[in-house]
């Protein structure tokens, strides 16, 4: 068959080349060893945990080399597109520390639009590039029509997606696919000319040359050196609709756009072979692959699983939601990657997250394991180091979106928020009460009359009698002056007074020989003042809430007694 006419035939309109689009799309100018990475998302919905992942991996490795970030939209497929997704997806990212030098950015107004010269970077209105390269390939005979009923598109040639054949005898049913495939290929210019002439819509297939038994030598940067099956599948290039399918258009796109580093899940590896044939055939430089293992979870068994986008956590709105702050999820999400990071963190506790040296070598090649127990360690760690001004606004800000009541009772007694978050923090040992923005009203809602309760009744073994008298006496020398030591020393002469002894070596050596010891005597004061038997350091506790508040509320204690 005459190739080139053939070409013709098919693209009639087509009257660019190759050349034309690398003259368009200029290689990249910049330093030696610097890495072009990207997302290339589908808006299709919310963003996965398992989004976040690879996006930081290409975040790091462009901006850590003085490389470039770029986002591309791969929206080829109408029928799964969300309206809003791309829009929200660019902010949530954002939110967790990846930010896009180039490509889908939000304009002023809110809406997707480009930055850059390599756009546009929606896939959507690239369909005339694409189609130059597919002139090209069917002129080189290396692609070839397929006029096909839209309902037997996706069935014809599935030979590599066995899970997909419900015959048990799946080698049988792959050889009469194969053939299938092969007869196909013997299309004819009449029959072209033809089905063309009927207007017949038809899919580009590439002509695979490669043979399924034979391997090819391959190597991922994470799961290091392979051998793959040569692609033996004539696969799909273009829709009958004219859009190019994920295997096509991110060929040319990571090719023009001079991406050098492609990250994406492991479940691309059974199309790598596809993906180095259509390299190789577009003559284009095959850029670096790093497949990253999947995120995993344990299940109600111990066993792990993928986690999927039903699991809490895989969605990055739940975050918000759940009060954890980007800060705590950037660090966790850095754990994950780099099996060295904790003991660099350890070592730098003030730097960034973003002066770690990434390191692709240091990734996890069977998987990592997705932790809520782990994120909470590491979020609180975050948050311990926050000053109690961001601390107040952060909380302020989450609870008035999501606990309004809270929030704006926040709001209201800023000062007071801000003293309350001051306890305990700063120094090398600050407390770590709060693993998300939710505990706070926990933590510290008893400061304020709205949201005090007392949570809990005082132990069975200690009299009412002397809890009551210790209230009282509490309060009758209470005094907002005293410092620390005079308070603590009050609360220890009232403790000596009705036998709880402040010596808690002799406490530890023989229990039985006293009521209890002072710990026990600043329980009766801390559960009437804050209603719980744990808070904050009661000194400070005290001298926020003032005279007034703590003599009424010890006094309203002691008389339910």
């Amino acid at each position: 068959m005459d190739t080139k006419k053939l070409a013709e035939l098919l693209f009639p309109n087509v009257d660019k080349t190759p050349a034309d689009m690398e003259e368009l799309y200029p290689r990249r100018n910049l330093p030696e060893g610097a890495k072009v990475t990207r997302f290339a998302p589908s808006p299709t919905g919310f963003v996965h945990f398992g989004g976040l992942f690879p996006s930081t991996v290409a975040e790091r490795l462009a901006h850590q080399s003085g490389g470039v970030l770029f986002l591309r939209i791969e929206d080829t497929d109408a029928r799964r597109e969300v309206p809003g997704a791309a829009e929200a997806l660019i902010k949530t990212l954002a939110t967790y520390g990846v930010n896009f030098d180039e490509g889908a950015i939000l304009d002023e107004s809110g809406k997707v639009s480009d930055k850059g010269i390599y756009g546009p970077y929606k896939q959507s209105l690239r369909g005339p590039i694409y189609h130059v390269f597919a002139k090209q390939l069917v002129a080189e005979g290396k692609a070839y029509p397929c006029f096909t009923d839209a309902s037997e598109l996706e069935e014809l040639l599935s030979v590599n997606k066995k899970e997909e054949i419900k015959n048990t005898d799946w080698q049988a049913e792959a050889e009469a696919r194969r053939e299938q495939m092969l007869k196909a290929r013997e299309i004819t210019m009449e029959e072209v000319e033809k089905n063309l002439a009927a207007g017949n819509p038809f899919v580009l297939r590439i002509l695979a040359d490669g043979d399924g038994e034979r391997k090819i030598k391959f190597t991922d940067l994470v799961k290091g050196n392979m051998e793959i099956p040569e692609n033996d599948e004539d696969f799909v290039l273009l829709k009958s609709d004219g859009i190019p399918t994920y295997h096509f258009a991110h060929a040319v796109d990571d090719h023009l756009m001079g991406t050098t580093h492609v990250i994406r899940g492991e479940e691309w590896l059974p199309s790598l072979a596809k993906h180095i044939q259509l390299f190789r055939y577009l003559g284009f430089k095959l850029p670096k692959f790093l497949h990253i293992a999947q995120i995993m979870r344990l299940d109600e068994n111990g066993n792990k699983k993928k986690l999927s986008k039903r699991d809490m956590g895989a969605n990055m709105d739940d975050y918000t939601e759940m009060g954890y702050c980007p800060e705590a999820v950037c660090e966790y999400v850095m754990t994950l990657l780099n099996s060295n990071y904790e003991e660099w963190r350890m070592q730098n506790p003030d730097k960034p997250y973003t002066d770690f040296p990434f390191n692709i070598k240091k990734m996890s090649v069977s998987g990592c394991l997705f932790d809520f127990a782990k994120l909470e360690d590491v979020s609180k760690n975050v948050i311990s180091k926050m000053d109690a001004e961001k601390v107040t606004n952060e909380v302020t800000a989450w609870a008035l979106a999501f606990d309004k009541p809270f929030g704006e009772v926040l709001a209201n007694n800023k000062d007071m928020a801000k003293a309350i978050f001051s306890i305990g923090r700063g120094g090398k040992k600050p407390r770590k009460d709060l693993a998300t923005w939710k505990d706070a009203k926990g933590y510290m809602g008893f400061f304020f009359d709205e949201f005090y309760s007392v949570e809990t009744e005082y132990p069975e073994k200690f009299s009412r009698e002397d809890i009551k008298a210790v209230l009282s006496e509490f309060v009758e020398g209470f005094d907002m002056s005293d410092d620390m030591n005079v308070w603590f020393d009050k609360i220890k002469a009232i403790a000596e007074k009705h036998g709880y002894t402040t010596d808690m070596k002799a406490y530890k050596a023989d229990p039985d020989a006293f009521k209890g010891n002072v710990a026990d005597v600043s329980m009766f004061i801390r559960l009437a003042v804050t209603g719980k038997m744990n808070s904050p350091d009661m000194y400070a506790v005290m001298q926020i809430l003032g005279k007034d508040k703590v003599t009424e509320r010890i006094t309203k204690m002691a008389n339910t007694l």
